[in-house]
């Protein structure tokens, strides 16, 4: 029986979760939970110049807030230097790594006769078979692989396929720094070891790594986890990604109005393809996902995709949990719009009132409260462009003799307010659109909104003459009855 599916997802924290870290969490993930294994989480943090708290809480919001639960503790590989050394002092006893003296004037002139010849850098090699006596007094060693020089080094992988390297073209990587602290090929190798990690699932920018790693793993007489390298994500344009085609932390996703789900939905299909089917549920996603549907060619990020897949889930989604995400939105959306950082009662009830017809049209949680601009505008009310273009005089004497009978109207429900509405029309011979035009820009602000008469709906009775009043050509507008909204 083989054994439990276990992979990982290991960031390094020099920065936030961007894009292709997330997809690769996702893949992670998902491999997992179609096998009832499980993802683990490591931190490698042994960058210590670089590695930061507040970058390792952005991974760890990140990937709570998209959803993408890990097993377990998580692991900071830093905190296993020990264990990492102590890999080293066996590989040592074992004459499987050896001290290297070289000076940084050494490596440099190797790194020069290199440049000048038009070959990579390798180490020459220079201390392997060297006797330690002859090392230079007060120079502190760093430890390098004895790796093979003959032969070759092969690598099964379920995107790449079987790749092959002359060991003649590999060096003697080193495996301990000369201040002790171990190399990130090192730390991998044995993280991945003692994390029982039966699947590696990374970008193909370490595909040469898993190379050197596979010689370690040899040399500890270690079984090798089985590889699978994904392909870049790279720009609608076909350009390596960068902050111009979305190569953003995925806080920044969050706070442009993008859903979870959406995003799973979209990062899952970057790469990986299940027929022509687009929209996928997380059960669907888990039920279908397997390595060998990942193709090798660089995945295109498309924002215009993306905003289409979030416009689905919007629509799909509960409207009460559309309310609470914008919540968890204002302290970003708030201020700039005049608002504090969080949703009062009245206007969350408000919103969900409204949410069927706002949801219709946005692709974000950002449009979706921008629609819902006629909901929290402040008194009096600020017409756009278009919004004032259509409240000419004869307009504004339309709406100084509608807001009569909208006083009295007897029910302010969106069938009762349109029947008052298209009454009006009928008796004064005007289309419906001359009155119901002028009218939703005097009451929203804008030229378009959500169904004009639900939006009367949710705005209420004395909302709707007040607003109705500011735009009027005098103040003609009746008060609200005693048995307003």
């Amino acid at each position: 029986m083989p054994p439990p599916v276990i992979t990982r997802f290991a960031p390094s924290p020099t920065g936030y979760l961007h894009i292709g870290g997330a997809r690769t969490a996702l893949f992670n993930w998902l491999y997992a939970r179609r096998f009832g294994g499980r993802m683990l989480l490591r931190i490698e943090d042994t960058d210590r110049e670089r590695s930061t708290e507040p970058a390792i809480g952005a991974i760890l919001d990140g990937l709570a807030w998209l959803g993408l639960a890990w097993d377990g503790e998580v692991v900071h590989q830093f905190a296993r230097a020990g264990r990492h050394a102590e890999i080293v002092d066996e590989l040592l006893t074992a004459g499987r790594a050896y001290r290297c003296y070289a000076s940084q004037q050494e490596l440099e002139a190797m790194r020069e006769a290199a440049r000048r010849e038009g070959r990579p850098l390798r180490y020459d090699g220079r201390w392997r078979d060297r006797d330690p006596a002859e090392a230079p007094e007060g120079v502190k060693p760093v430890i390098r692989l004895r790796a093979p020089s003959e032969g070759e080094t092969v690598i099964a992988d379920h995107v790449q396929g079987r790749v092959t390297w002359q060991n003649k073209d590999l060096d003697d990587l080193v495996l301990l720094r000369s201040d002790g602290t171990p190399t990130y090929m090192l730390a991998v190798v044995v993280d991945d070891h003692d994390m029982s990690i039966t699947h590696v699932i990374r970008g193909d920018d370490h595909f040469t790594n898993a190379a050197r790693q596979t010689q370690i793993y040899d040399a500890l007489g270690w079984g090798t986890p089985q590889w699978a390298h994904i392909p870049l994500i790279h720009g609608a344009d076909g350009a390596k990604l960068s902050k111009r085609h979305g190569a953003l932390g995925i806080d920044a996703y969050r706070e442009m109005g993008y859903l979870p789900v959406a995003l799973r939905n979209y990062l899952v299909r970057l790469g990986w393809s299940h027929g022509d089917q687009e929209i996928f549920s997380d059960a669907e996603m888990v039920a279908a996902f397997d390595l060998g549907q990942i193709g090798r060619s660089a995945a295109r990020f498309d924002f215009a995709k993306l905003e289409n897949l979030n416009g689905h889930y919007l629509r799909e989604a509960d409207d009460r949990d559309l309310v609470a995400a914008i919540e968890g939105l204002m302290p970003t959306l708030g201020p700039p719009r005049g608002l504090g950082p969080t949703l009062g009662p009245d206007l969350k009830a408000k919103l969900a009132s409204a949410m069927p017809g706002l949801k219709e049209r946005a692709k974000t949680l950002v449009e979706l409260f921008d629609a819902a601009y006629f909901l929290y505008a402040p008194s009096p009310l600020v017409l756009d462009v278009k919004a004032a273009a259509l409240l000419d005089e004869p307009a504004r004497l339309r709406l100084a003799a509608i807001g009569p009978r909208l006083a009295a109207a007897t029910s302010w429900t969106p069938a009762g307010l349109e029947a008052t509405i298209r009454a009006y029309a009928e008796e004064t011979g005007a289309k419906l659109g001359q009155v119901a035009q002028p009218l939703r820009a005097a009451l929203t602000g804008r030229a378009t909104s959500p169904g004009l008469f639900d939006v009367m709906s949710v705005l209420g009775r004395a909302a709707c003459l007040a607003r109705l009043d500011e735009q009027a050509p005098r103040s003609s507008v009746a008060p609200p009855s005693s048995s307003a909204a």
